[in-house]
């Protein structure tokens, strides 16, 4: 049985495709975090695991993982607990996650990506699938680091009020910093550089989330509410097109 702190993995493939990206997954079901450590594993990640949600805040403080996988059920704080303070805390608002339930309510998928989710995948679930989504919010995470550390410089991209240093990953509303995650500032990239064209939500699905048009485009109506949450009033800047998807308006851009 896998204990309920940290537990790291540390015989990894030779080839590992992952670059030994630090995983944290935060669940009280050893069976589950079994087939999740291994299949991780197997692909090259470190996988550090947490059964409560005390655990999974302090090991996310201590590890800085790329990402956390986490479970809503868990046997003190609940996932949406456990979500908000590591949004709510400097140290650790930034790390993507990826929700794991066997909650399949709309109101729950829709709570946690209001919370700052990056996705949200429901039990039972398949190894592969999941392996992909993961792969995809880290993906994410890499372009952000790499736009940060200057790797791949971009030019500044200023519509209206709304301004983003695409070599610093940062947006700025009117002179202040908006603090965003690494799908939310893909999504916001994603609308400016296209800013007057219509988007469908299918389309932002395969761009941001690189995944299936066809499914969960109730994730994208999420984040699209949180980002235009943050922007403030330069959230009026996201129009949408019903029926359709989003457009960033175009006028006062360069």
């Amino acid at each position: 049985m896998l204990p309920t702190a940290e537990r790291p993995t540390d015989r990894l493939p030779a080839a590992a495709s992952a670059a030994g990206e630090r995983i944290l997954v935060v669940d009280d079901e050893p069976d589950i975090v079994a087939l999740v450590v291994y299949h991780l594993a197997k692909l090259g990640y470190r996988v550090s695991t947490a059964g409560s949600g005390q655990d999974a805040l302090e090991l996310a403080r201590r590890e800085r993982p790329a990402l956390v996988v986490l479970d809503l059920m868990l046997p003190d704080l609940s996932g949406f607990d456990v979500l908000e303070q590591l949004r709510a805390d400097d140290a650790t608002r930034r790390l993507a996650v990826l929700m794991l339930t066997a909650r399949r309510e709309e109101p729950d998928r829709i709570r946690g990506l209001s919370l700052g989710a990056d996705d949200y995948l429901t039990k039972p679930f398949s190894p592969q699938e999941l392996v992909l989504r993961v792969g995809a919010i880290l993906r994410r995470v890499a372009t952000g680091a790499a736009a940060e550390g200057g790797a791949e410089p971009g030019s500044l991209l200023v519509v209206g009020p709304l301004r983003i240093d695409r070599a610093a990953m940062t947006v700025d509303v009117g002179g202040a910093r908006v603090d965003l995650t690494p799908t939310e500032y893909k999504l916001l990239l994603t609308l400016a550089e296209r800013r007057g064209r219509v988007q469908a939500r299918g389309h932002l699905l395969e761009t941001v989330w690189e995944a299936a048009p066809d499914i969960q485009t109730r994730t994208v109506d999420m984040h699209v509410q949180r980002l235009r949450t943050k922007l403030g009033d330069a959230g009026e800047l996201i129009e949408t097109v019903r029926g359709f998807g989003y457009r960033l308006k175009a006028g006062g851009s360069r």
